[in-house]
């Protein structure tokens, strides 16, 4: 059970106004004893080395969640694979540099499941890591997380520093971004549903398929799962985050549009790509340290279009 104080009391959250960062930063608030440093985009570029240097040798941070990154569902990633690519591997090997130049205590470094080959055996465990080939859709954004990941596991290998990482599965939740074309597949559903239902639509086309099967954890059971793994003395190098539950994307269509009261037809455009068939999480690992995730899908998918609309009201709603 998490603890309501930590052992660290600066902790850098990276990327603290994504859906991630902002999730662990409101979890933070719950700890009296933690100063929680944050920088925008625009106050820090992290692809900058002397701009990262510079800001851990100034504030000295105990501990860096990382949370910053270039992310997109297919599309953006298809569009765009050297920014995915570079910009990422940028922002880890900066940050981890300075971190250990700085001598942070504990740096948890922020991935995603998609570092694991197209093809690896189900449920995924940490071991597939590099066995075969990744799913090309996404290559560029893996190969960046795959560098962070290592990188971490080799500082701490060499240098006896602890840094390690955490891979999530697909993430929803509060501060997702719902653009249609360059989110990922839940909130671009959910807010493709959303018009439909507004403009009357007697049908609504989803890419591939609807085959591939998907898992996706909300990102308040992820924060909870990183707060987790900072508070354990010796967290593996890397480990899952996930629920162990998967849904084909019909499926998730057909909940997504229950739950914004969508009542047309839902089509599937099978000359659009599907990505990986499958890719469920084995979350052995996290569980044995005393970790479960609390919130259903059923659940979050009401709590993520409560946001959604909340955001439409107020104008905030994610034009890129």
């Amino acid at each position: 059970m998490t603890s309501k104080k930590l052992s660290f009391e600066r902790v850098f959250v990276a990327g603290h106004n994504g859906m991630v960062g902002s999730s662990v930063c409101r979890l933070l608030e719950s700890f009296p004893n933690v100063e929680v440093l944050t920088r925008s985009r625009h106050e820090l570029d992290l692809t900058d080395e002397y701009a990262a240097t510079a800001f851990f040798r100034e504030e000295s941070p105990d501990a860096v969640i990382f949370a910053a990154a270039k992310v997109g569902g297919i599309v953006a990633n298809n569009s765009y694979p050297v920014e995915f690519l570079s910009d990422n591997v940028k922002m880890a090997v900066a940050s981890i540099q300075a971190a250990y130049e700085s001598k942070v205590k504990r740096f948890l470094f922020l991935g995603s499941t998609c570092i694991y080959p197209r093809m690896a055996p189900q449920p995924i465990q940490e071991e597939s890591l590099l066995t075969s080939p990744l799913e090309i859709t996404n290559e560029a954004y893996a190969l960046a997380k795959i560098v962070g990941l290592k990188l971490c596991q080799y500082y701490r290998q060499q240098y006896g520093a602890m840094f390690h990482s955490a891979m999530p599965t697909n993430l929803y939740g509060p501060g997702d971004n719902y653009h249609p074309d360059h989110s990922h597949v839940l909130p671009a559903l959910l807010r493709r549903f959303h018009e439909a239902k507004d403009h009357n639509l007697p049908s609504v086309t989803i890419w591939g398929t609807g085959t591939p099967r998907r898992e996706f954890l909300h990102v308040d059971d992820l924060a909870r799962a990183l707060i987790h793994l900072m508070q354990i003395q010796t967290p593996p190098d890397w480990v899952n985050v996930g629920t162990s539950v998967d849904v084909s994307i019909l499926e998730l269509a057909t909940q997504v549009a229950e739950t914004v009261g969508y009542q047309g037809r839902i089509l599937t455009d099978p000359s659009k790509p599907d990505g990986t068939p499958r890719k469920l999480t084995d979350t052995t690992l996290l569980r044995s340290t005393g970790w479960e995730p609390r919130i259903k899908l059923t659940e979050g998918l009401k709590m993520t279009y409560q946001d959604f609309l909340s955001r439409q009201s107020a104008g905030e709603l994610r034009a890129v």
